[in-house]
């Protein structure tokens, strides 16, 4: 049975970027699990690459035709975004094993729907001083900047990946983004690590 591997962090400590790397590298065979938005694309972003991004009324859509895995709905200053899994021709466990960029609540939520077992999160750490950097320069790349987001967003983090939350979801182990070359081995190492001991399992 495969394997969901989970990456979540708080923003800006490089999950996308060590999210490219890793789907790119080919001694790992694993999939992407492209998550859903409604929030509009950032420049440079890509309809079905980073996300699915859709409409209000498209999510709705598939909320009905009971395909949603899981939804998160977070209120910003531009309104409501949902972020959101959907279960779609990207799953199938019996065969491959997969990569997600998620959030706590997200991989608690998929754990439920597929079984723990199936479940890997990935968390990324980076100090916070850093992240603050990485966040402005970010935004300041953007069409349009909205610096009350970024702070809306980072101090969100604070409470989400609080360490007690983290430790109420069984997430023990952390991997810092301070060298993503070396940051990029040590996850690369790990999900190795999980599919050969899931094919033994399956043995």
């Amino acid at each position: 049975m495969g394997k969901i591997f989970c990456l979540m962090g708080k923003s800006a400590c490089g999950k996308d970027t060590l999210y490219k790397r890793i789907i790119t590298d080919k001694s790992l065979s694993i999939q992407t699990l492209i998550p859903y938005t409604t929030r509009p694309p950032r420049s440079g972003e890509r309809n079905g690459v980073e996300y699915f991004f859709l409409s209000e009324q498209e999510q709705l859509q598939l909320e009905q035709q009971g395909k949603i895995i899981e939804l998160r709905a977070y209120q910003t200053v531009q309104g409501v975004w949902k972020y959101f899994t959907v279960n779609d021709h990207q799953i199938n466990l019996a065969q491959n094993d997969y990569l997600i960029i998620g959030t706590l609540e997200s991989y608690l939520k998929l754990q439920n729907y597929f079984g723990a077992d199936s479940l890997v999160p990935l968390y990324i750490e980076l100090d916070n001083e850093e992240r603050m950097r990485r966040a402005i320069t970010r935004e300041q790349m953007q069409k349009n900047p909205d610096y009350e987001e970024l702070c809306r967003r980072f101090l969100a983090d604070l409470e989400d990946f609080s360490p007690q939350h983290l430790e109420d979801a069984g997430i023990k182990r952390s991997f810092i983004n301070d060298d993503i070359v070396h940051c990029t081995l040590e996850l690369t190492a790990y999900i190795k690590q999980n599919i050969i001991a899931g094919s033994v399992n399956d043995a």
